[in-house]
C-alpha cells in the first residue's frame, strides 16, 4: 500500500484493494443508493413497502458483497450485471481488432462517445471476454454530485476529470495532474478509456477535441519530449463504438431542438443519472466495438493527430441498417430491419424525426 504522503493521485485515482471493503459498507448504508435500487429495480414494491423493502435490499447487499474485498472481485460483479444487461437489452455485441492488443500492456483507448456509462462498459466487456485487463475510466466530476455515485465509480476503476475547475491556474493544475496520471497508469501496464471530447456526440458527429490531446501531452511537455515521440509512447488506440439503436436518441433530439429553437437548454439536476439509467435499460439492438490501429504516425501537433483519430474512428464505425436507412440508402437492407427502423421512427414525435434521422445518418456521411 502506498502511504498518503506519496499517494500523489489520491484525489483523482480509483480505489485500491484495501479501500474496497470500506467503500462497500458506505454504499450499503447510503440511503440514497438503497432508495435508487428500490425505485429502479422494484418500482411497484417500493410504493407499498418502502422502508421494509429498503431494509431487505440493505441486508441482501450486505450478504451478497460480504466477501468482496478487491477491485478484481468488483469487476467480476460488474461482469455479471453486464451479461444480464446484454442478454435483455441488445441483439448481440460483437468486436473486431482485438487481436492486435498485447496482454499486460497499457493502452490509451480514445473512443467516440454516445452513452455515458455503456461506452466504457462495452470496451471493458470485450477486454474481459478476451482475457485482457479492464480499463481505468475517465469520468467527469459533474457525474459525482452524490456520494454514492463517487463510491460506485471509484470502485469500478474510474478516475476523476475535474471539469468543475475554474480559472486558468486551477485548470492548469487539474489537467497537469490528469496528464501525469495517464502517464503513470500506462507505465504501470494499466489501460485507460477516455472519450474523444467532453460530452456525448448528441448529433451523431464523432469529432476529437484537440484540447484533449494537448492535455495528454502536458506531462510530455514538462519532460521536454517532442509531441510526436510522446504521443507514440502512450500506445494510443482509437475505438469506434456503434449502436444499432440509441436508447437516448429522443432525449438528445429534444436537447438539440431546444438549443436550436430557444438558444439554450437547461439540464435538470440529475439528468445525467437519468441518461445513464436509460442507456442501461433501453433497447440497443446490435452493438459493435472496433479497436483501431494503434497510432504510430509522426504528428507535430494536436490538430493533425485529432484529424487522424477521426479518420480511424469514422472508417471503423460499423454501419447498421438504422444508419443506412436514415441516410437514404436502402440497397441490400433486410426488409425486416427496414420495418423495425420504421417502427422505431414512428415512436419519435414528428417535430423531432429529422433530428433523429440526422443523428443516425451522420456516421454514413463521415465514413463517405
Amino acid at each position: 500500500m502506498v502511504s498518503d504522503t506519496t499517494d500523489v493521485f489520491k484525489e483523482i485515482r480509483p480505489y485500491r484493494d484495501d479501500e474496497v471493503a470500506g467503500a462497500i459498507q458506505r454504499l450499503i448504508h447510503d440511503d440514497e443508493f438503497i432508495g435508487a435500487i428500490a425505485k429502479y429495480r422494484f418500482a411497484a414494491l417500493s410504493r407499498w413497502g418502502g422502508s421494509a423493502l429498503r431494509s431487505l435490499i440493505r441486508h441482501y447487499l450486505g450478504w451478497r458483497w460480504r466477501r468482496v474485498n478487491s477491485i478484481r472481485q468488483v469487476q467480476l460483479e460488474v461482469a455479471g450485471y453486464m451479461e444480464k444487461m446484454i442478454a435483455s437489452t441488445t441483439a448481440g455485441v460483437t468486436y473486431s481488432g482485438m487481436e492486435q492488443l498485447e496482454p499486460g500492456k497499457g493502452y490509451l483507448f480514445i473512443s467516440n462517445h454516445r452513452d455515458i456509462a455503456l461506452d466504457p462498459a462495452f470496451v471493458n466487456w470485450g477486454l474481459h471476454s478476451h482475457g485482457l485487463d479492464t480499463v481505468r475510466i475517465a469520468i467527469g466530476d459533474n457525474l459525482l454530485r452524490k456520494p454514492c455515485a463517487t463510491e460506485l465509480m471509484k470502485l469500478n476503476k474510474s478516475f476523476i476529470v475535474k471539469r468543475s475547475a475554474k480559472g486558468p491556474r486551477e485548470m492548469m493544475k487539474a489537467f497537469s495532474e490528469l496528464s501525469a496520471y495517464l502517464r503513470h497508469s500506462i507505465d504501470e501496464g494499466h489501460s485507460i478509456w477516455i472519450a474523444q471530447k467532453e460530452g456525448r456526440a448528441k448529433d451523431g458527429d464523432d469529432k476529437t477535441d484537440p484540447a484533449i490531446l494537448k492535455m495528454f501531452y502536458m506531462e510530455g511537455k514538462r519532460q521536454k519530449i517532442p509531441f510526436g515521440d510522446y504521443i507514440r509512447s502512450l500506445n494510443l488506440v482509437p475505438v469506434s463504438i456503434s449502436y444499432e439503436y440509441d436508447p437516448g436518441d429522443l432525449a438528445k433530439a429534444r436537447e438539440l431542438h431546444a438549443k436550436a429553437t430557444h438558444g439554450g437548454y437547461e439540464k435538470s439536476e440529475f439528468e445525467d443519472i437519468q441518461s445513464i439509467v436509460q442507456g442501461i435499460v433501453g433497447q440497443k439492438g446490435r452493438v459493435h466495438v472496433t479497436f483501431g490501429q494503434p497510432v504510430h504516425g509522426d504528428f507535430d501537433n494536436a490538430d493533425d493527430l485529432a484529424a487522424a483519430i477521426d479518420r480511424e474512428i469514422h472508417a471503423n464505425y460499423h454501419l447498421f441498417p438504422s444508419n443506412l436507412l436514415a441516410a437514404g440508402q436502402t440497397a441490400g437492407v433486410d426488409p425486416a430491419a427496414a420495418e423495425a427502423f420504421e417502427r422505431h421512427m414512428t415512436g419519435i414525435p414528428a417535430d423531432l424525426r429529422e433530428r433523429v434521422l440526422s443523428m443516425y445518418a451522420r456516421p454514413v456521411l463521415n465514413k463517405d
